[in-house]
């Protein structure tokens, strides 16, 4: 269905017959769409409805400019807009990538509006890129390596064209294959398709790229996705002042090489590779522990680990993932 509110029109997915029940609002991450949550919805228990937003810039949403520098607060808005609009008093949110932060900071700003919150593989409380040590302390103070500009740029083309081809490394394709999953999905072709939805340019997919004089030489922008990640920007380190405080479950592949504490996408660990050279010994960011120390803070929160599995537990190990979910919506 179509959402209208003051901010943006917003494409929502929903089941048929599920129109009643506990909202449970399902958060997508970057480059896809709510696509990606549609078998995780069919199989959510009968007590519940389920709702799949696609966020501005993705799907069949409008595609209103990503100002970075409110950080994440844009999508978080538009969501707040949506549930007010629905008239839903109350909701689980699910968040998977980008999409957990995006829940953290609903989460952050309208904590009575949250009945729980399932992180799946969610970004770092502080940020993508740029920051160092379990408290998240900046490399620079400007950001530097984090932003738009640490795109592969052959890979924002072949996305913008929708290439569909697996010629490349650097095709959506073969990105999805080697990062979002670790081993093979069925309907390989529907989720390349929901990626093919971002919209590509400065104001959403990657953002306008700005360059630094120090190593690696990117800063973050003020427009679109990745500048909006970028820790000058977002930054929830004070989660645990909430009240109230809804129940989190975190649930992660063991295997993810986009979310980690030796991520494929840092520039500081590709640095430490030796795949971006000239690194002057800029430690690897360890998301995953900032994640853990953050939510140690807040207290309320199970953390699940799956092994064999990558980015995307809801697609790679299913059942578990429709399990884990189940018993936290029930235990809520």
């Amino acid at each position: 269905m179509k959402v209208t509110t003051p901010r943006l029109t917003q494409h929502v997915l929903t089941v048929d017959g599920r129109e009643t029940g506990e909202p449970v609002l399902f958060v997508h991450g970057n480059v896809s769409s709510s696509a990606f949550w549609r078998d995780t919805m069919a199989a959510l228990p009968e007590a519940y409805r389920p709702l799949a937003v696609d966020l501005r810039g993705f799907g069949g949403t409008d595609a209103e400019p990503v100002d970075a520098t409110r950080g994440l607060r844009d999508y978080s808005d538009d969501l707040i807009e949506l549930v007010d609009r629905l008239g839903l008093e109350r909701v689980h949110l699910v968040g998977w990538s980008m999409g957990g932060g995006i829940v953290l900071q609903l989460l952050r700003d309208r904590p009575a509006m949250v009945g729980s919150v399932t992180l799946v593989n969610p970004v770092s409380p502080y940020g993508f890129g740029g920051t160092e040590g379990a408290d998240g302390r900046l490399t620079h103070p400007d950001g530097t390596g984090a932003g738009a500009g640490g795109a592969n740029p052959d890979f924002v083309s072949r996305l913008k064209a929708g290439d569909m081809s697996d010629e490349s490394p650097t095709s959506p394709r073969s990105v999805f294959r080697a990062t979002y999953v670790k081993n093979p999905v069925p309907d390989e072709d529907f989720y390349l398709r929901s990626m093919l939805t971002t919209r590509v340019g400065e104001a959403h997919y990657p953002g306008d790229p700005v360059g630094s004089a120090r190593w690696p030489g990117v800063a973050p922008g003020k427009h679109g996705v990745l500048n909006a990640l970028a820790p000058t920007h977002f930054r929830i380190d004070d989660l645990h002042e909430i009240d109230p405080k809804p129940p989190i479950l975190w649930i992660r592949g063991a295997d993810d090489v986009i979310v980690s504490d030796t991520s494929l996408f840092d520039l500081a660990h590709l640095g430490a590779l030796g795949v971006v050279p000239g690194s002057p010994g800029t430690t690897a960011q360890p998301m995953v522990t900032q994640t853990r120390v953050v939510l140690d803070r807040y207290g309320r929160y199970r953390e699940a680990v799956l092994d064999e599995c990558g980015h995307s537990p809801h697609l790679e190990r299913p059942a578990d993932f429709q399990r884990l979910l189940a018993d936290h919506l029930a235990e809520s």
